[in-house]
């Protein structure tokens, strides 16, 4: 299915003063707009990344569809495992045998070697590549979230810690800059900005969205009214995070100091995580159900990540844990994340889209930089895919790469067969000169 700017096209956009408001695929506005041929849904890709690997014991899946079998951690996707592939065995041949920590993460979606020392080179990553073949068909190219600060500074093997901290590269020697507050997250997706900012962006297109609302198919105003409150519920949870915000600002000019090099909460981040994941969720969700883009990144904790998780009952910071890795605790923490990925699943599953829903035209990808903490062995990466990329890819299924041999069990083979489902033909990616077989 071709990329083209008609899809744009077919997209409402409500404007008001300093914000925009994209709406949903409305097949009867699009038709007053003018559009007669049938719409051509886009394709979208989206990964998320939780650093430092998994608990092994409890990562495994069997069988395919209704009866595939989901192991404790993969429990979160019951319900959509027939929408989602577990794979197994794949690895980063340039990310292994060059040190710990941020040689493992530095080129992991690109495959690329990486620099020591002070200038730091790695390549564009795989998501940025889609973003520049389809990104001008949306507003936005890409969203780039992080749940966590970056860091600064070098690691003990002399690696830039910029490699930790960034999974989305732009160019080889520039990674994209995260976007970490929610706030600014959200203000960014509406075009918020200027004196009203603190203004609900959906009482400034009232009366644009009411004189449409009157002018379309009673369903497709169904729609619109639920898009609507799913929106006004997003945003009013972001207020509270834009107080906080500001809050942090005024400390950090006190004691004269930026705010993100203060701790967390004091740099004005949810000190609860679940509720910061759930918004950078929420936000990727609504920019992928108006087509404001159609890439996505969220970093939910970075490698070397120092995030701590009292709700569930772990009392080491995210790192220190994975050295334990095998234990209860880290297991709950493997879990909670991946558990991200069947929150944004689940909503995009629910959001109808031709004879399809918005997941069912998306690939989302959650992956982490190791299998074992412990022993920091990154030999094969935790992979689960969402999604069925319009058709495209074949779901509910337990793919298993370990006993493929090294040449046929490329995260990079797994990259080309996304690009290429998305309209991208790549003879080479990375190590890879060829798709994943059997995907």
């Amino acid at each position: 299915m071709p990329q083209t700017s008609s899809n744009i096209s077919r997209r409402t956009v409500l404007r008001g003063a300093g914000a925009a408001v994209a709406l949903p695929f409305l097949e009867s506005a699009a038709t007053l707009k003018g559009a007669t041929e049938p719409p051509r849904f886009p394709k979208r890709f989206a990964v998320m990344f939780m650093g430092n690997g998994i608990n092994a014991h409890h990562w495994s899946a069997e069988g395919s569809g209704a009866d595939m079998q989901l192991s404790k951690t993969l429990s979160v996707f019951e319900p959509l495992k027939h929408k989602i592939n577990v794979i197994d065995g794949l690895f980063n041949k340039e990310s292994t045998g060059k040190g710990i920590h941020p040689a493992q993460t530095g080129n992991l979606l690109s495959g690329a070697p990486i620099q020591k020392g002070a200038v730091i080179r790695s390549a564009v990553s795989v998501d940025q590549m889609i973003a520049d073949a389809v990104g001008g068909d949306t507003l936005q190219p890409s969203i780039v979230l992080s749940c966590e600060q970056p860091m600064t500074g070098y690691h003990e093997t002399n690696y830039s810690l910029a490699y930790s901290s960034h999974i989305s590269w732009q160019t080889p020697d520039s990674p994209v800059p995260v976007e970490v507050y929610p706030s600014l997250a959200f203000d960014n997706l509406f075009e918020n900005r200027g004196s009203l900012r603190n203004m609900s962006v959906l009482d400034r297109v009232k009366d644009r969205a009411q004189t449409l609302s009157g002018k379309i198919s009673s369903e497709d105003k169904a729609k619109l009214d639920e898009y609507l409150t799913s929106v006004r519920a997003v945003e009013k949870r972001v207020e509270g995070m834009r107080k906080t915000k500001d809050q942090a600002e005024d400390r950090a000019k006190a004691k004269n100091r930026p705010a993100f090099a203060m701790e967390r909460p004091e740099n004005g981040l949810p000190e609860d995580l679940r509720e910061h994941a759930r918004l950078m969720c929420d936000i990727i969700a609504i920019a992928f159900q108006t087509d404001r883009t159609r890439v996505a990144s969220l970093l939910l904790a970075r490698d070397l990540s120092a995030m701590y998780y009292p709700f569930l009952n772990v009392a080491r910071g995210h790192h220190a844990a994975s050295h334990d890795n095998f234990s209860d605790g880290y297991e709950r923490i493997s879990r909670f994340h991946l558990s991200q990925l069947a929150y944004l699943a689940t909503k995009l599953d629910a959001m109808p889209e031709g004879d399809g829903t918005v997941l069912d035209h998306s690939c989302l990808m959650w992956v982490s930089n190791l299998w074992h903490g412990q022993s920091h062995d990154n030999s094969r990466l935790p992979v689960v895919l969402a999604g069925g990329l319009g058709g495209t890819l074949e779901t509910g299924r337990a793919l298993n790469y370990l006993d493929a041999g090294d040449d046929n069990r490329k995260m990079c083979s797994l990259y080309l067969s996304i690009m290429n489902r998305m309209g991208i033909e790549l003879d080479s990616f990375g190590d890879a000169e060829g798709p994943l077989a059997d995907l």
